[in-house]
């Protein structure tokens, strides 16, 4: 997550066709998005997305120049192929704009909306969320004679990266204004909720969907600050929030390019690009804020509905994605909840390994924390995991809790449950040992040997591994015993920075309002809105033990 740097892009902004056929001229000749565009864009998001997931790729770099691009091999030297989290819904949306001759426009400013009440320190959390200051259009200079065409490369290597960040998408669509936003929320179900939708986490993640299986799971590809792409399911890692924020799904907003003329090469020159109003789209509904037995005094207190029986927000979303008779199967939710868990485990190696091989790690500690750990800049953006480590933290809660309801619900003969075994809590013993053991990951200790995991020996050390990039690798993984943290070479300082990180590694939620610039002396134990005396429970093994 970047902090917005306010600034309008001097482009002579035009843009128009395929680039494989003009370089980089971005020409417009197509003057409107449609379903068929829509239905390509996804298909593009998904071809990235299987790439990532089967780890034939890793990086945004390397994924758009490999065959996972499908169009690979037409870009002319000099593109950029970066993203971080926000930027990259921007950048293939983007990218495929000029590659399809489409038009293109973003937000370039956001300011705080007028609903904030207070200042707002950092427009990427506020409270209230955010309304379009200011638009880049990406049109053609000129007319019927003759066109100046915009370098798609200033839009995509230096517009998007500098222009967008998660502020872009902390705003709800809600009203149709002068200063559209550039995506509006959807209704839940397979025909807006598709490959191409984007995830907004109101603590400062973006996502977007490569995937919607048969039975209602949502797949993602989320990316970094040092280029990284990860794959992930949707759960409550991804929170839900006050509805001016726009947390959850949303599409873009279809663009249409209006008095325009055609030039002498075909493309459309001048004009103006008109996005979509909310009125005009027949997937817009405001459902997952306010749920679909809305409450008019506090959306909080809507119920979600599915089929007359009351759901959670996530259980929802998955039952009416699902294709066919929607059930829940207990033993496949404990399957896929562990191996999306697995997945995180792995990508965390990546991100421990990057503060490593960087040296951060043999850097003196600093005198104190971030202003806040979760939103901030530089080499802790780029190379702490205080954000990460709490959706993992989640991800374990979600488990347990997940688990404890199926069996509850089973215990009560809840028809939505099918499970035809004699011993529930034993059979999901089973499948989470069986998965938990085939999880296997290492790390290198500072001295290179190689530590090998299992998804069970994390769960176990979770609390204990640091989110900070100063300590050591062993720390880093939470080592406890001797011979694996004798290689750590953190002297008395750093190690005392750990020990009083703890209350911190024991959080859970992300507080961006809280400030936690604290010098080693200042760290004494929780505050409010800052840190937990305990850890929560995440125990799936000694509950499922205890119902066998």
């Amino acid at each position: 997550m970047k902090a917005l740097i306010y600034f309008t892009l001097a482009i002579g902004i035009s843009v128009g066709a395929q680039a494989s056929t003009y370089g980089k001229e971005w020409r417009i000749i197509q003057r409107s998005w449609d379903a068929r565009h829509e239905k390509l864009f996804g298909q593009f998001v998904t071809r990235l997305g299987e790439a990532v997931e089967k780890r034939e790729c890793n990086r945004v770099d390397t994924c758009m120049k490999s065959t996972a691009n499908i169009y690979y091999g037409s870009d002319p030297a000099g593109l950029r192929y970066y993203a971080d989290c926000a930027d990259l819904p921007y950048y293939l949306r983007g990218y495929f704009a000029w590659k399809n001759g489409l038009p293109f426009s973003i937000a370039s400013e956001v300011r705080p909306s007028p609903l904030n009440a207070d200042k707002v320190k950092d427009v990427r959390y506020s409270l209230e969320g955010n309304v379009v200051s200011k638009r880049l259009e990406v049109l053609t200079a000129g007319g019927a004679k003759g066109s100046v065409y915009p370098d798609a490369f200033q839009i995509l290597n230096s517009a998007i990266p500098n222009l967008v960040s998660s502020a872009s998408l902390r705003m709800g669509g809600l009203y149709d204004t002068d200063l559209s936003s550039d995506f509006y929320p959807v209704k839940i179900g397979r025909q807006s909720i598709r490959p191409g939708t984007v995830i907004y986490d109101p603590n400062g993640h973006v996502a977007i969907i490569y995937k919607v299986t048969q039975d209602g799971r949502v797949f993602y590809i989320d990316a970094h600050p040092d280029n990284s792409l990860t794959m992930g399911m949707f759960t409550p890692k991804f929170s839900r929030s006050n509805p001016n924020q726009g947390a959850g799904f949303k599409n873009f907003r279809p663009l249409t390019l209006v008095d325009s003329v055609m030039d002498e090469k075909g493309a459309y020159a001048g004009g103006r690009i008109v996005a979509a109003k909310n009125s005009e789209l027949v997937d817009y509904s405001t459902e997952q804020f306010y749920g679909t037995r809305r409450d008019s005094a506090n959306w909080k207190n809507g119920l979600f509905i599915f089929k007359g029986r009351q759901t959670s927000f996530y259980e929802f979303v998955r039952l009416s994605l699902t294709e066919g008779e929607a059930y829940i199967d207990p033993l496949k939710d404990m399957a896929q909840l562990t191996d999306d868990i697995c997945v995180s485990l792995k990508d965390r190696v990546d991100a421990v390994e990057a503060a490593r091989a960087s040296g951060i790690a043999n850097k003196p500690h600093p005198a104190r924390l971030p202003v806040n750990i979760y939103g901030t800049e530089g080499e802790w953006e780029n190379y702490a995991t205080p954000s990460r480590d709490a959706r993992l933290k989640v991800a374990f809660m979600d488990l347990l809790e997940t688990t404890k309801s199926n069996i509850e619900r089973f215990k009560k003969y809840d028809r939505m449950i099918r499970y035809s075994g004699g011993n529930l809590a034993k059979d999901l013993y089973d499948v989470y040992k069986e998965r938990a053991q085939a999880c296997q990951f290492s790390y290198k200790t500072s001295s290179g040997r190689p530590v090998v995991m299992n998804l069970e020996a994390a769960r176990q050390r979770l609390f204990d591994m640091s989110f900070d990039p100063y300590h050591c690798v062993e720390l880093r993984w939470g080592a406890r015993v001797r011979g694996e943290l004798n290689s750590c070479q953190d002297d008395s300082n750093k190690r005392a920075w750990y020990e009083k990180e703890q209350w911190l590694r024991n959080q859970w939620e992300r507080n961006y309002e809280a400030r936690m610039d604290h010098s080693l002396d200042q760290l004494k134990g929780p505050m409010p809105g800052v840190g937990l005396a305990n850890p929560p429970d995440i125990d799936i093994v000694g509950f499922l033990k205890s119902k066998m």
